[in-house]
């Protein structure tokens, strides 16, 4: 909740608490787990929400790297995800890598060596990146540790879960979970070819909006017409996805032939 899709870094900070709480509320008892993002570039704010989640009963916080002054080395970057997971020591933590939209470009590997040390509550990585040495590298050297590595580049998480990644965190499983859930399963069995004509469709489906212009506000669009919830405009910078774009994304998601005939 409050991460990309959500454009939690364009809301203000009542806003943020606003859509913790009703996620929290709303999801009691139908969701295993709500996660709430209280990353942001003021340390105090980070803070403020790291508390309110905690206070709430969210199950997890999410923090990712300040991204206007960044942190330059490992122990800049700790320092900062320290001082937030301090203000809710019971809550586990995660670190939201997404080194495309933020810059920082730290290898993950690197941060996770000796982490426990400097934050107890830490539980692991929202991995969008698309350095899959990097996430395997985490993955083989902090087994033991039991570490969540959940994937958000979802257009390689067959090649994730294929490195052991044990979970996934993307906005295509707003209009594509169903799908994505499909694929899993014949990953699991394992059926590798069926799971790759499941991870090919939905890599299809992005590499056609991605020629558009595919981004948070085309993304809501999607969501919008699959579902029949409208999601609303996107907060300036963003603008409203054209009608053309939502015209050619339907007729290609609908033209797509699924292995389980739908």
């Amino acid at each position: 909740v409050n991460g990309t899709t959500g454009e939690g870094l364009s809301l203000s900070t009542q806003e943020r608490k606003q859509l913790a709480e009703e996620w929290v509320c709303q999801g009691k008892d139908k969701l295993d787990h709500v996660i709430i993002h209280v990353g942001a570039l003021s340390l105090p704010e980070s803070q403020e929400l790291a508390r309110h989640a905690a206070a709430i009963g969210a199950s997890g916080i999410a923090v990712i790297a300040p991204f206007f002054f960044k942190p330059t080395n490992k122990d800049e970057l700790i320092a900062f995800l320290q001082k937030v997971a301090s203000e809710a020591p019971a809550v586990p933590f995660y670190y939201y890598h997404i080194p495309p939209l933020t810059g920082v470009k730290i290898r993950v590997e690197e941060l996770l060596d000796g982490i426990k040390e400097w934050i107890p509550t830490f539980q692991g990585v929202k991995f969008s990146d698309t350095d899959l040495l990097d996430l395997a590298q985490c993955i083989n050297k902090n087994e033991r540790e039991q570490f969540a590595f959940l994937y958000g580049v979802d257009e390689q998480l067959l090649s994730a879960l294929a490195i052991g990644a044990n979970g996934a965190v993307g906005s295509t499983y707003n209009y594509l979970g169903r799908k994505t859930n499909l694929m899993l399963q014949a990953f699991v069995k394992p059926d590798l070819a069926l799971a790759r004509k499941y991870q090919f469709l939905t890599g299809e489906f992005l590499n056609f909006v991605i020629k558009l212009g595919f981004g948070v506000a085309q993304t809501k669009a999607v969501m919008t017409f699959v579902s029949g919830i409208p999601m609303g405009p996107p907060r300036l910078p963003l603008v409203d996805a054209s009608e053309e774009f939502i015209v050619k994304a339907k007729a290609k998601l609908d033209s797509i032939v699924w292995p389980d005939g739908d």
